[in-house]
């Protein structure tokens, strides 16, 4: 598979931030972000699918639990590039 370019939107940022004294989690979210740069399958398990509504065209991913990754895949000069728009709490991503 051809590797991707990873992006990070400030909000992404800002969120992973809450998660630099956690060491288990910051591994699975790279190993889920290595995952996505490599254009490998997403397993099963992590349950990836389409969001809709204000997130449409937007992926989501379940890194563990009540941990979602959102991300949006786009193509620039001939470049796949995995742009990762946010990380946390289903109710903190969607306020519900």
């Amino acid at each position: 598979m051809k590797k991707r370019r990873i992006e990070y939107t400030v909000r992404f940022k800002k969120n992973l931030k809450k998660f630099r004294h956690m060491p288990e989690k910051r591994a699975k979210i790279t190993k889920a972000i290595q995952i996505l740069a490599e254009g490998l399958p997403i397993p099963l398990s992590m349950r990836p699918h389409k969001l809709i509504g204000d997130y449409a065209g937007y992926m989501e991913l379940h890194i563990e639990g009540d941990l979602l990754l959102i991300w949006i895949e786009l193509n620039a000069n001939n470049e796949e590039i995995i742009r990762l728009s946010r990380i946390g709490s289903h109710s903190e991503l969607f306020g519900t």
